[in-house]
């Protein structure tokens, strides 16, 4: 049995959604998942299934915030932006990771 990329996306979405928009700080759903997608050079796929849940929780924790807007090609859409607490929990969540990779790779360095 393998492992698909949204097993593995699953538990980074939050951090890849935050570091999305410190980097680019308003950006609608698709951007975000063209960012995404973009930036890891493909091997990344954040899923709109996935996507507007995440954002309406982080939303709802205050971690971002969202008015609508008007894309490139004239469409409404809902903009997203990092707040002051997005930013705190920006770096809880890198520090996980980080954790969490040391974690695997002392693993793998092991066995």
């Amino acid at each position: 049995m393998g492992i698909r990329k949204n097993d593995i996306l699953q538990g980074t979405l939050v951090l890849l959604i935050l570091k999305s928009l410190a980097t680019n700080p308003r950006l609608h759903g698709y951007a975000i998942t063209s960012h995404v997608q973009r930036v890891s050079e493909n091997l990344l796929r954040v899923e709109e299934g996935s996507l507007y849940p995440a954002l309406h929780r982080m939303e709802q924790e205050g971690w971002v915030r969202a008015d609508w807007g008007k894309t490139e090609k004239n469409r409404d859409a809902r903009f997203y932006s990092l707040t002051a607490a997005g930013r705190k929990q920006l770096a809880h969540e890198q520090e996980s990771w980080a954790r969490l990779t040391e974690g695997v790779a002392r693993v793998i360095r092991y066995a």
